[in-house]
C-alpha cells in the first residue's frame, strides 16, 4: 500500500512548473485584467473572449521572457 504524502511533501503545479512558467502561473488574474483591457479597447464587442484571452497571454509572455 501506498505512503500517503503530507501537504509539504506535495509539489504544485507552479513548484513543478519550470521557470518561466511558474511566472505565467502566478499572473493569472494579469491575464484576465489585460484580457479585459482589450474587450474595453474594443468598444464592449462581445464575442471575443478567447481572442482576447489569447492576445493577454501572447502580450505577457512576451514580457516575461524579455
Amino acid at each position: 500500500m501506498a505512503k500517503a504524502r503530507t501537504t509539504s511533501e506535495v509539489a504544485t503545479a507552479a513548484d513543478a512548473a519550470p521557470r518561466g512558467a511558474r511566472a505565467a502561473l502566478a499572473n493569472g488574474s494579469d491575464i484576465a485584467r489585460r484580457a479585459y483591457d482589450l474587450y474595453l479597447a474594443r468598444g464592449r464587442e462581445d464575442g471575443h473572449d478567447v481572442e482576447d484571452w489569447l492576445q493577454a497571454e501572447r502580450e505577457l509572455r512576451t514580457d516575461i521572457d524579455r
